[in-house]
């Protein structure tokens, strides 16, 4: 991934508040040059420890780093209720979605 397309989506990640998730796919459509949620996904796992990660989820609440690795998912499941952000039956509430 081109280093402008690498910092346009931390920046991204980065302007969604805390206490917010966003999906792969809104994040990709908000870019300068709009991708699909799959390549954000992609794109994610190269972003530094300072981009807020565990704020992008599935479309759906789930947490695609459930399939990935538990551990993961655990950590990022921390991190989002530590926001403030509730867990109904394993996915999180589409009223703390935003559109970034």
């Amino acid at each position: 991934m081109a280093g402008h397309r690498l910092e346009n989506l931390a920046k991204l990640v980065r302007s969604i508040p805390e206490g917010c998730v966003a999906s792969y796919g809104a994040v990709g459509r908000a870019l300068d040059n709009p991708a699909s949620g799959l390549l954000v996904g992609r794109w994610m796992a190269q972003v530094d420890g300072e981009v807020p990660w565990w704020r992008v989820i599935k479309a759906d609440g789930s947490l695609a780093t459930a399939k990935r690795d538990p551990r993961l998912a655990d950590e990022q499941t921390a991190l989002l209720q530590g926001e403030g952000v509730p867990f109904v039956e394993g996915r999180v509430p589409s009223s703390f979605f935003i559109q970034p």
